[in-house]
């Protein structure tokens, strides 16, 4: 099974687990966000179609302190919401670590996804390890080469911290 066809065979998240990925934004909402630590961050967008403002909570792959980028990867593929409304308005809202700022979003080509994805992968080998099996159906060692193989099929993404 292809790449593509493993995000396509999986859909969009139904009944508790839908529930259980919305929690963490129930936290962001209340203001509990901090409680998540600083392995994620609420991120506001603009939905492309409604231009409705729209939220989601996302992992972080990797910070890099020293020019409040942050880079976060599409677990769902090309086709994920939020993926496809920064793509067609890149200006973005980021709460991370009880701190809230504007930010532009940039897709990142293969060569410096799979850079940010071999720095995540020797930081969190067992959950990259899970993140390859479920994307990709095959665990996957925590090597740069393995990382290489996760850039060409989940989309990473920049928050560069404009304001």
């Amino acid at each position: 099974m292809t790449e593509k066809n493993r995000f396509q065979e999986r859909g969009r998240p139904r009944g508790a687990l839908r529930w259980f990925l919305r929690a963490p934004l129930v936290l962001y909402r209340l203001g509990l966000g901090w409680v998540l630590g600083g392995r994620f961050l609420r991120l506001t967008h603009t939905g492309r179609v409604s231009g409705i403002k729209r939220e989601t909570v996302l992992e972080v792959v990797k910070r890099d302190e020293a020019t409040g980028t942050t880079y976060v990867a599409s677990g769902w593929g090309e086709h994920s919401n939020w993926l496809l409304n920064v793509t067609k308005d890149p200006r973005v809202g980021v709460d991370y670590k009880g701190r809230s700022y504007n930010a532009l979003a940039r897709r990142l080509d293969p060569d410096e996804a799979s850079d940010v994805l071999a720095d995540y992968a020797r930081r969190y080998p067992k959950a990259f390890g899970m993140l390859t099996g479920n994307i990709l159906g095959e665990k996957l060692p925590p090597t740069h080469e393995s990382a290489r193989v996760m850039a060409e099929s989940v989309p990473v993404v920049a928050l560069e911290r404009t304001g």
